[in-house]
């Protein structure tokens, strides 16, 4: 919804005040102009970019206009799940775990949680640190290393659509130069025109330069940032499963390991202490 009422923003505030100055919006239509700036760029991002970015791309900014895949109840919901899950393997060892870590999707365990249990990431995230630590991985600071390497490795491949994004971004006011120079060496070419017609074209060759700046600025770079902080956002849930994970495996008990969990949470999304008590007190029998 704030995507939206942004762009609508821009928009208004540029071709708003364009008008209510006096200025006319014929005078803006120049489609050769486009052509050159939004097509180069276009081909430059193709040039750039393995095929999953470019594929990927158009889905990633249906993303940004959704906002983050998690919620605040989404992020109490994965409190509670480990909650369980420590409380289970506190009270009957890590084995009574095996089958629910072998064969999640069948797990009448994970099924009380549907947000994660429909978030296959999730699931094989916990799954593998689970089953090492059931394994003998015994080392917090061994697993610490190799989960953020696991969470920075998901993180890049959607960073990277991001940083192709931005990288556009900072090469379309570039591109917009290009048009404005070659509508100034169209204008040299037509010299001996009457001033009205130089005007037009000159006029013309400006145009590249604003949609460049305008393009760079308003648009893809604020989309570039908007994708970065949803990536943030997201990235917070396999932290917190992360650092809940290293508590337990530590010796804290479950309810402190989850609050370990809780407390990286950012202060949008985290529940409050007593929403996660009251939440892991309605749990059933473990």
């Amino acid at each position: 919804m704030f995507v939206i009422i942004g762009l609508a923003i821009v928009i208004f505030s540029v071709f708003g005040g364009y008008v209510l100055g006096g200025g006319h919006m014929g005078v803006l239509w120049m489609p050769f102009e486009f052509l050159i700036i939004l097509g180069s760029a276009a081909g430059a991002f193709f040039i750039a970019n393995p095929k999953s970015v470019v594929t990927h791309t158009g889905k990633e900014l249906g993303h940004l206009f959704k906002g983050p895949k998690y919620k605040k109840e989404d992020f109490l919901e994965i409190l509670t799940m480990m909650y369980q899950v420590f409380k289970i393997a506190k009270t009957k060892g890590l084995l009574a775990l095996e089958q629910h870590i072998e064969k999640p999707e069948d797990s009448p365990l994970f099924q009380q949680f549907p947000k994660f249990y429909g978030d296959h990431h999730a699931i094989a995230f916990l799954c593998t640190y689970l089953r090492l630590m059931s394994l003998g991985a015994d080392n917090p600071h061994e697993l610490v290393d190799l989960m953020d390497e696991d969470i920075e490795t998901m993180h890049h491949e959607h960073q990277r659509i991001a940083d192709a994004i931005q990288a556009v971004a900072d090469a379309v006011p570039a591109l917009g130069i290009v048009a404005a120079v070659l509508g100034v060496i169209h204008t040299m070419g037509s010299i001996t025109e009457p001033p009205e017609v130089l005007g037009k074209l000159i006029g013309g060759a400006l145009v590249g330069t604003f949609t460049g700046i305008l393009v760079a600025y308003g648009f893809l770079a604020p989309i570039a940032s908007g994708l970065k902080n949803i990536y943030h956002a997201e990235g917070k849930y396999y932290h917190a499963m992360k650092t809940g994970l290293i508590a337990h495996l530590s010796g804290y008990a479950p309810a402190i390991s989850v609050e370990y969990a809780r407390n990286v949470l950012e202060p949008e999304y985290r529940p409050s202490f007593a929403q996660v008590e009251e939440a892991t007190a309605a749990l059933p029998p473990a």
